[in-house]
């Protein structure tokens, strides 16, 4: 299984959050220490305040803040709201037809397939392990000393004067 670029940039930003919940954070500021693209940093921020894990503040003085304590933000649900289609094969994916597979798709073994058991399993097993961590839980002092030194880094704008 590998997850989306969404997922993974939407978890190192409640990382990064969950570093600096001593002020409010900018987008520009996520992007730039991990390299990624503010366009697309915007759209899983939109999602991620959707979704109750981030909190937005507009105005001159904005940013970001996590929507709740990082302790409260248990991984299994962030991947379980990013990832738009967690079906393993084709008949487990979600716009499927009454039959299991995509309109259009027939498998000889969709009423007596012990295949989709399987990965349904090992799906539920992945899932179980992410249940157990919580964003606190990947916050470790190596992320701080990292994630902290690049804030340091990142040109600020000044103030108008």
């Amino acid at each position: 299984m590998r997850l989306t670029l969404h997922t993974d940039y939407a978890l190192r930003t409640l990382i990064y959050l969950g570093i600096h919940t001593d002020r409010l954070v900018s987008i520009h500021e996520v992007a730039q220490a991990y390299g990624i693209s503010e366009n697309h940093l915007v759209k899983i921020i939109h999602r991620l305040g959707l979704g109750g894990f981030v909190q937005t503040v507009r105005g001159r003085n904005g940013g970001l803040r996590l929507a709740r304590p990082a302790p409260d933000i248990r991984i299994g649900d962030v991947v379980r709201y990013t990832e738009e289609d967690m079906g393993l094969v084709a008949c487990m994916q979600a716009d499927q037809s009454p039959g299991g597979l995509p309109a259009g798709q027939t498998c000889l073994l969709a009423d007596a397939c012990r295949l989709r058991g399987a990965l349904a399993e090992a799906l539920g097993a992945f899932m179980a392990v992410l249940d157990r961590y919580t964003l606190q839980d990947m916050i470790t002092r190596h992320e701080r000393t990292r994630l902290g030194d690049a804030a340091h880094q990142i040109p600020r704008p000044s103030a108008p004067s």
